[in-house]
């Protein structure tokens, strides 16, 4: 089963970087992670420093991550692999196949045809991602119109197990002072809220 709260992102030099995957130094430690084809594209060359979302997937003894360039990319990711016969890597196989605005479009109108134009996915596998994702991506636009950093802050107190109306009632009243504090700040001032109560 995926777990998204061990790593949430990465944050280090690109060491190594392939089509399908990656090797991030991070303070001396080498993590692999696979990628799709979008997130590889905007990488910049190796030896620069970047920055990745992480999905970390545990599965018996194997713990395998997934590194992606947009929240949003990841987001997506995270959907599919809920979906029954879909596993991470057909999930990046997927993401590979299109860009995430253009998956998006082919499952909201129900694109049957694009869907299966993609390596791995036959008619049962997309009609499953149309049947199970149509409703749910509606939220996910909603959710992409927020600010970058309340989008951020949702995700880890989400990771945190805190309940998503607190969430959203906290980043509320953090948010009243104005202007647009960055993840670290907003982030603390909300749990401030949410830990007074």
């Amino acid at each position: 089963r995926g777990c998204t709260g061990v790593i949430a992102w990465l944050r280090g030099t690109l060491i190594e970087k392939m089509p399908d995957r990656v090797v991030l130094d991070v303070h001396g430690v080498g993590y692999q992670a696979f990628i799709s084809l979008p997130t590889y594209s905007s990488l910049p060359e190796p030896g620069a420093e970047v920055i990745l979302d992480i999905h970390t997937h545990v599965r018996e003894d194997v713990i395998q991550l997934f590194g992606f360039s947009t929240k949003r990319e990841r987001a997506i990711f995270e959907r599919l692999v809920q979906i029954s016969g879909i596993g991470p890597r057909l999930a990046m196989t997927i993401l590979s196949g299109s860009s995430v605005d253009d998956l998006i479009a082919s499952i909201k109108r129900e694109d049957l045809a694009r869907l299966t134009s993609i390596p791995g996915v036959g008619k049962k596998t997309g009609e499953r991602i149309i049947l199970e994702l149509k409703d749910k991506l509606r939220d996910f636009v909603v959710d992409q119109e927020q600010g970058g950093s309340e989008v951020d802050v949702i995700s880890a107190m989400e990771n945190l197990g805190y309940n998503r109306g607190l969430i959203d009632g906290a980043i509320r009243r953090a948010l009243d002072g104005g202007g647009d504090p960055g993840f670290e700040e907003l982030f603390k001032r909300a749990m401030q809220i949410l830990t007074k109560g």
